[in-house]
């Protein structure tokens, strides 16, 4: 009779598939997208997707001290590898600590997908504990968001995600999961295609229109290409390149397209803007003809508006129809990818006659250089920037948080390659430097990563210096220490005389060297100028936990050149 069993369990019919909870397909469903690391904080929401994860060994899951750290730490990793980041949190507060990070990646176009615990379906709507309507909060600042209301949906929603986040203009993309959905079962079955209505990004740009974009370089004067952040997400870093030196057209970027075109190039402006650099400043004031490529002229690049660029005809390329001709008219829309659009125009253009307009830019470089006046007796923040330059060989990941440090960074670290420099540009976000930089270090384990950060910034997610260290994440911090916010306080000295409100910090700093050594972190107190280099130096050979190197700055120093809020490109003020 056992005999006979068997032999029909062996010759009977098909075994049904087998049935998975949604937290088994939700893992599965990861693991196909190619998903190797997740950053998160667990909860009662999402206790059994993390029991899944205990038994998946092929998916790596970083361990954050606060939800805010797992965001920015997934976008850093998003920058660095142009793969999607991945937050994993629970429901009510700690899908609420993500929205700063969310919102940080969707004004940067950072391709994250973020899952939320979120109550059992029945109990939505009842204020449940640890409730919390993370669709609603965060509808404005991601480019969709998913309620999983069935379990068989589920699979299709999390692959439509990643292809959602990562395709046309990239951004981040919520999936709340109620508690039920994630023991129901199902059978799962992967999805390769997908055609999702109402949704086609145009990556192909119109040959008519490329082709009016041409002969408007072609006839130019003064013509000067403005690089944005879409250069980079769309890895068009070459194809502009190759554009550039082709027409023999000068190129500034904005802070999130430094890298896109390598600063050592005679074309290069390098960035532009309120403090951008004086000459690329004037060319968008002179140029005759300006080519906008993955930009989106906001406020901090064009200054004021009704005296942007009044003197050129203006082309722009961007795969999001709705960022062109949004803040400033321009005479071609071009709506593509920067990859397929700028081969097509580079095969269309000719080397251009235009030595007087270079030469002209090349005077405003040797007459209005980026400059600050060095000292042997205090520490200037521009130095210690040019010197992780050049300890790292202009090789390194940098990452910035928000403020003077950033804008430091961009102008005195002289960057040449894409997908090196890290900065929360649209959102401003402090704090976002650490966590992004250990999130930078796990996407590219063997590359150098610096952070450099303000005593202000460090503080908001200094609580991640317990991941890098439990991780033995080597990044290495440049802590900046002037004692103040310092940007704010930059304006309060300018514009609001001297006063400085609620800016002071060195009264209320804590021992920066006491808190990273408390942390399990190497910290080093540089405050004599010939000790910063020997520190750099120092913090290279330590390969397994970060270093914290507190440069104590001198704690009045600016930024220059600076373009004062409401005023024109070419009202900029100079040290």
């Amino acid at each position: 009779m056992k005999s006979e069993n068997r032999s029909q369990s062996k010759q009977g019919k098909k075994s049904e598939p087998v049935e998975l909870t949604g937290s088994e397909i939700l893992v599965q469903a990861l693991i196909d997208e190619g998903v190797d690391t997740i950053f998160g904080y667990p909860g009662g929401a999402v206790i059994g997707i993390y029991d899944v994860f205990y038994r998946t060994p092929k998916i790596k899951h970083i361990l954050v001290r606060h939800e805010q750290g797992a965001t920015h730490a997934a976008d850093g990793y998003a920058r660095v590898t142009g793969k999607p980041g991945v937050v994993m949190v629970t429901s009510g507060p700690g899908a609420t600590n993500t929205v700063t990070g969310i919102s940080n990646a969707h004004m940067d176009s950072i391709p994250i997908v973020v899952f939320t615990g979120q109550v059992p379906s029945p109990m939505i709507g009842n204020d449940a504990f640890q409730e919390a309507d993370i669709i609603g909060i965060t509808r404005p600042i991601t480019k969709h968001s998913y309620l999983v209301k069935d379990v068989n949906q589920l699979a299709r929603i999390v692959h439509e995600a990643f292809h959602i986040a990562t395709t046309g203009r990239p951004g981040p993309v919520l999936i709340d999961l109620p508690k039920d959905i994630l023991v129901n079962k199902t059978s799962y079955k992967k999805i390769t295609q997908l055609d999702i209505r109402g949704y086609s990004p145009t990556y192909k740009g119109h040959a008519q229109q490329i082709t009016k974009a041409a002969n408007m370089i072609n006839n130019a004067i003064r013509p000067l290409i403005y690089a944005g952040g879409g250069v980079i997400s769309g890895n068009a870093a070459e194809e502009l390149r190759e554009l550039a030196i082709k027409g023999n057209i000068p190129v500034t970027t904005t802070l999130l397209g430094l890298g896109a075109f390598p600063e050592d190039s005679p074309l290069s402006l390098g960035m532009l803007g309120m403090h951008g650099t004086w000459y690329a400043n004037m060319a968008i004031t002179e140029c005759d003809v300006l080519l906008a490529i993955g930009a989106r002229f906001d406020d901090r690049i064009t200054g004021k508006l009704e005296t942007f660029s009044k003197k050129s005809k203006k082309i722009h390329i961007d795969i999001d129809p709705s960022c062109i001709a949004k803040n400033v008219p321009v005479n071609i829309p071009i709506v593509g990818h920067a990859k397929e659009t700028l081969p097509q125009l580079t095969a269309r253009i000719h080397k251009l006659e235009n030595k007087e307009w270079l030469e002209t830019i090349a005077q405003w470089k040797k007459e209005h250089p980026l400059k600050y006046k060095m000292s042997d007796q205090v520490i200037l923040p521009q130095y210690v920037v040019e010197k992780i330059a050049e300890v790292s060989k202009r090789k390194a990941i940098v990452v910035t948080d928000v403020g003077q440090n950033q804008m430091w960074s961009a102008q005195f670290y002289g960057f040449r390659h894409p997908r090196t420099l890290l900065s929360s540009g649209g959102l401003g976000t402090m704090g976002y430097g650490l966590p992004a930089a250990i999130g930078a270090s796990i996407g590219k384990p063997d590359q150098i990563v610096f952070c450099i950060t303000g005593d202000g910034g460090f503080q908001m997610n200094i609580q991640e210096l317990a991941t890098a260290v439990k991780y033995k994440v080597p990044v290495k911090v440049a802590l900046l220490n002037n004692g103040y916010l310092g940007m704010v306080r930059q304006w309060q000295e300018l514009f609001f005389g001297a006063r400085y409100s609620a800016t002071v910090l060195k009264d209320g700093n804590p021992d920066f060297i006491k808190v990273v050594e408390g942390f399990g972190g190497i910290g080093i107190r540089v405050v004599d100028p010939k000790d910063v280099v020997p520190a750099l130096k120092e913090s290279l050979k330590i390969k397994d936990k970060p270093v914290v190197m507190e440069f104590m700055v001198a704690p009045e120093e600016k930024v220059f050149p600076m373009v004062p809020a409401g005023a024109s490109l070419f009202e900029m003020l100079e040290e």
